[in-house]
């Protein structure tokens, strides 16, 4: 018979012997020994064999062994014996092994052992982040229950501290896994790369969102059992000292000039108060007061100066609009006597009055609205100036026209 072949006739066997004796192995789960009046010494002896059950020592009655009441414990849920393993290194070893074996054994040509490598390391990955979901689930548990199977508020709280110490334990075992690693571990091979990169880092990305979640519901208990437990002392306490003076009497604190801060929370009363108009005897001391409130005097604010607006007619601005026209046609006729000029420099040279922004805009479009042969007798040049930094506008600081040269592009 081939190994496996044995190996699933011995697993048959071995659960078979489980499936017989469940009463006795639940009983010696709940119990925490076997009674070994129950059965004969045969079956039990078979039992031992099986490694399902074991004696400490000599003196111990039979006990599970340990992963057996790890896998009952796993499948009822029990939380007092459930345990979460987080421990990481082991896995990774396994896998760094099995991937050297299926890669040694894929250069030889077997295949059949790299199909066998690969199976065991397909195992080992999905037993690594099952792991990391089952301790997961194990909190969730006991969150959503409340930690209901420890009974007083000190051993709830103690769980509490006990499960943020787990859960720092699985978010270290998060970062041993070193994906750069394990990219190179996989390096070409697709089904590696599938393997041990986007389907770990997809379930671990899942464990780490939940995890998330966990501790923030963590927080929020271990803060209320907190609450709950500094009232039930003050209770307590406030029993015990009450045992100690029995003739203590509480007394009236609202008639106190000094109020203990614990009792003193309310906040201060602000009566409201208006005037009795329904009292006849009350009415010349009302009027006195009245009269004797001072009346708000009213002077006249005086007025806000003024900035004075010039309004100019339209013939008006319609003559100084023709003279600038003409001004810069006459700066067009210089530039082509010399050649070139600048724009601002013919303005201080003649001593216009005319403002350098609106002088600017008038060359310009003057220019602009040249038809083509006429614009074709000249070249426009806008020297650029220097904006704030905190604005992205383009600045025209002067304007350059000259006559092109012969040959020279437009």
């Amino acid at each position: 018979m081939s190994e496996v072949g044995s190996l699933f006739q011995l697993g048959r066997q071995r659960l078979a012997l489980i499936g017989r004796h469940t009463d006795l192995l639940m009983k010696a789960y709940l119990n925490g020994y076997v009674d070994e009046t129950a059965l004969s010494e045969k079956a039990l002896q078979s039992l031992i064999e099986a490694r399902i059950l074991y004696r400490p020592d000599e003196y111990s009655p039979l006990i599970l062994k340990s992963v057996v009441s790890e896998l009952v414990a796993s499948l009822v849920q029990d939380e007092r014996k459930r345990q979460l393993n987080a421990d990481v290194a082991e896995h990774l070893d396994q896998i760094r092994t099995r991937v050297h074996q299926y890669r040694h054994a894929r250069a030889k040509g077997d295949f059949v052992a790299g199909e066998h490598h690969m199976q065991l390391l397909t195992e080992r990955v999905h037993d690594m982040h099952g792991q990391f979901g089952e301790a997961i689930e194990s909190l969730w548990h006991r969150l959503n229950t409340e930690f209901g199977f420890v009974s007083s508020l000190d051993d709830k709280i103690g769980e509490i501290e006990l499960a943020q110490k787990q859960l720092r334990r699985l978010l270290d075992g998060f970062e041993a896994v070193d994906f750069d690693e394990l990219i190179e571990l996989a390096g070409s091979d697709g089904g590696l790369r599938k393997l041990l990169v986007t389907r770990l880092q997809s379930r671990l990305s899942e464990h780490s969102a939940s995890l998330l979640e966990v501790q923030k519901r963590l927080v929020e208990l271990m803060a209320r059992f907190r609450r709950q437990q500094h009232r039930a002392q003050l209770i307590s306490r406030m029993a015990s000292f009450l045992r100690q003076h029995p003739g203590f009497e509480v007394g009236d604190y609202p008639y106190r000039s000094q109020v203990p801060e614990l009792i003193n929370q309310a906040a201060p009363l602000k009566p409201a108060a208006a005037t009795a108009l329904d009292r006849p005897q009350d009415e010349a001391v009302l009027a006195h007061i009245a009269r004797s409130i001072p009346r708000p005097t009213t002077g006249t604010e005086p007025e806000a100066s003024t900035e004075t607006i010039e309004v100019r007619a339209p013939a008006t601005i319609q003559s100084a609009h023709k003279q600038l026209v003409a001004d810069v046609e006459s700066f067009f006729m210089a530039v082509i006597d010399s050649g070139r000029d600048s724009a601002l420099d013919y303005l201080a040279r003649q001593q216009l009055e005319w403002d350098a922004e609106i002088w600017l805009f008038q060359v310009i479009a003057l220019y602009e609205g040249m038809n083509r042969e006429d614009k074709a007798a000249f070249v426009l040049d806008k020297a650029p100036g220097q904006a704030p930094d905190w604005q992205s506008l383009g600045v025209i600081q002067d304007v350059h026209l000259h006559v092109p040269l012969m040959g020279e592009a437009q």
